[in-house]
């Protein structure tokens, strides 16, 4: 590993910017330092989920390697022209993906974010993957980022959905279905 921060504080930022892996510096509103700084959000959410003691040990293992992946894509966003996720990322996602969803039964109604705490957790680490894929999307119309970063975050998007699903069923049975005839 490389030189360890014996200092957290530098006060480099101190006029607003920011610097990249590479060593360039970048106002800290740049549209790069969102999208990386949105999958560090994403990767802490993720944490959240960990945090509950429900969460079944095969989920536990695919969002604690998904936070790895986080990490390597957060990397890459970094520092422009790195390569670190790759096809074999994204494969592996959906191969949890067909797993799990294979384990539960058919979606016939929308669900409402919510039900046990590490479901609605879960929820939550959805949309900020999903705003995370929206502003790499941004970034991508914007300057060079790999297609393999954006079906990775398209794809952890539908895998945290999935996951939402089967720990609802861990924590309490079932999930929060919409009633479009309520009263």
């Amino acid at each position: 590993m490389g030189n360890r921060l014996s200092k957290i504080y530098t006060r480099t930022g101190d006029e607003g910017t920011t610097g990249l892996g590479d060593g360039s510096r970048v106002p800290k509103d740049a549209l790069r330092v969102e999208a990386y700084g949105t999958v560090d959000e994403a990767n802490s959410a993720i944490g959240m989920i960990l945090a509950e003691t429900s969460v079944p040990e095969q989920v536990r293992n695919c969002l604690t390697e998904v936070q790895h992946d986080l990490f390597e894509l957060g990397g890459e966003l970094c520092i422009p022209g790195h390569a670190a996720v790759t096809a074999a990322f994204v494969e592996r996602l959906e191969v949890q993906l067909d797993t799990l969803n294979a384990e539960l039964p058919a979606l016939e109604e929308f669900i409402l974010p919510g039900g046990g705490m590490a479901t609605a957790h879960c929820h939550v680490a959805r949309t900020v993957v999903r705003r995370a894929e929206r502003v790499t999307t941004g970034l991508a119309a914007a300057e060079e980022v790999r297609p393999e970063l954006l079906k990775y975050l398209n794809r952890l998007s539908d895998l945290l959905f999935v996951i939402a699903r089967t720990l609802a069923r861990a924590e309490n049975g079932q999930e929060v279905l919409w009633k479009r005839d309520r009263a």
